[in-house]
């Protein structure tokens, strides 16, 4: 009975040093050296879908959306590891720190910050 399993992947509870939105660009792959925004962050999985980075085919059935159905071309997604982040004031790819910063009110938070600039990362 090959296949009637389901495969599920460990579940890593750490948290991703990449997220939505940030500017990344493709340091390993077919698509190295292109700059992208990410879309989309599958923490589980520790993959990312990156805005114009790795083309997949998807065959569509019809539907009421598209009758016609046909082959679609969309994103795919893509490893953590073989991106970096675009530091913000430099324009060049960084690293990810953590620091805590001490806000008015007492309170403390962590935030992302660029190991080129020092720079903070939204």
């Amino acid at each position: 009975m090959y296949g009637s399993r389901k495969q599920t992947k460990k579940v890593r509870r750490h948290s991703l040093k990449v997220r939505k939105g940030d500017e990344v660009l493709v340091v390993a792959g077919n698509d190295r050296g292109k700059r992208g925004k990410v879309l989309k962050v599958f923490p589980s999985e520790e993959r990312i879908i990156v805005e114009g980075v790795r083309f997949v085919k998807r065959h569509q059935r019809p539907n009421q959306k598209m009758p016609q159905g046909g082959i679609l071309e969309r994103e795919g997604k893509i490893h953590v590891s073989n991106v970096k982040v675009i530091d913000p004031k430099s324009g060049k790819p960084t690293r990810i720190g953590h620091k805590v910063v001490e806000e008015q009110d007492g309170k403390t938070r962590r935030v992302r910050v660029a190991k080129v600039s020092g720079e903070t990362l939204g």
